[in-house]
C-alpha cells in the first residue's frame, strides 16, 4: 500500500486528473500574483514572510491515519488569510508546499497541483470567506477574533480534506484501505475536524497576540469593514 497523506504522494492520482488540477493550480496562483500585488506594502511583505516560515513550521507536525497509509497535519490557510489576505495567504502555502515537495520529497512533484489546490487554495479561499462573514456579525474585539480565527481554522481544514476526496474520486489510482469512498470522505473529515481545533487554538492565539500588539499588521481587520474595535495605527505610528 502507497502512503497517502494531504500532501499527496506520486501515484495516488492518476497522472490526467493531475495534470488537469496542476492547470487549475497554475491558473489560481497567477490570479493570487495579481491580485496579491495589489495588497504587497512594507507591512505586508515582510509579514508574509514570517507567514510562511510558520506555516512551513507546523506542517512538519503529521498525525497518521488508516496505520499510516493516511497522514493529516496543520495546513495554515486560515491563519494566512487572516493575516495577510487571501491573496498572499494562499501564495505563502503554495511556496511551502513547493519547498517541501522540491526539497524534502513531502509529496510528490507529480502531485503538486492536486496539493497546492486542496491546502493553499481550497484550505486558504474556505478561511477567508468565513472570516469575511464572522468578522461582520462578532464584535472586533479579542474574542470576537479568536473566535473567527478558531471556527475558521476548523472549516479550512476540513474543506481542504474533503478536496482531496474529489480528487481522488476522479482519479484515485490506489487502495488506500477503506470500504469505499463514503467510508474515506468520513474518516478524513472526522481525523481533520480533530486537527482543525487544534490548528484553530493555534490561530486564534497567534492572531489575537498581534492584533494586540500591532492590529495594522492583521489583514483582516484592516481589510474590512466596519473598523476593528482593535485601535489600528496611523503610517506614523506604526513606524
Amino acid at each position: 500500500m502507497k502512503t497517502l497523506a494531504m500532501h499527496i504522494s506520486n501515484g495516488i492520482i492518476d497522472g490526467p486528473v493531475a495534470a488537469v488540477f496542476a492547470a487549475f493550480a497554475l491558473a489560481a496562483l497567477t490570479l493570487c500574483v495579481l491580485r496579491g500585488r495589489r495588497d504587497l506594502d512594507d507591512r505586508l511583505a515582510p509579514m508574509a514572510g514570517l507567514v510562511a516560515a510558520f506555516i512551513f513550521a507546523v506542517q512538519m507536525l503529521n498525525f497518521p491515519i488508516f496505520m499510516g497509509a493516511v497522514s493529516g497535519h496543520l495546513l495554515g490557510g486560515a491563519l494566512a488569510a487572516i493575516l495577510v489576505g487571501p491573496w498572499v495567504g494562499a501564495l505563502c502555502v503554495a511556496v511551502v508546499l513547493i519547498v517541501q515537495s522540491l526539497v524534502f520529497g513531502d509529496g510528490g512533484v507529480a502531485m503538486l497541483g492536486l496539493n497546492i489546490t486542496n491546502m493553499a487554495i481550497i484550505g486558504t479561499a474556505a478561511g477567508y470567506l468565513l472570516v469575511a462573514l464572522l468578522l461582520r456579525v462578532l464584535p472586533r474585539t479579542p474574542t470576537g477574533l479568536a473566535v473567527t480565527g478558531f471556527v475558521a481554522s476548523v472549516v479550512s481544514v476540513v474543506a481542504a480534506s474533503q478536496g482531496f476526496i474529489l480528487q481522488y474520486w476522479l482519479g484515485g489510482a490506489t487502495d488506500v484501505g477503506t470500504s469505499g469512498l463514503g467510508a474515506l470522505a468520513g474518516t478524513m473529515a472526522g481525523v481533520h475536524l480533530l486537527i482543525g481545533v487544534g490548528e484553530g487554538l493555534i490561530t486564534a492565539t497567534t492572531v489575537v497576540t498581534v492584533a494586540k500588539v500591532r492590529p495594522d499588521l492583521v489583514y483582516a481587520l484592516r481589510g474590512l469593514r466596519p473598523a476593528p474595535a482593535f485601535p489600528v495605527p496611523t503610517t506614523a505610528e506604526a513606524h
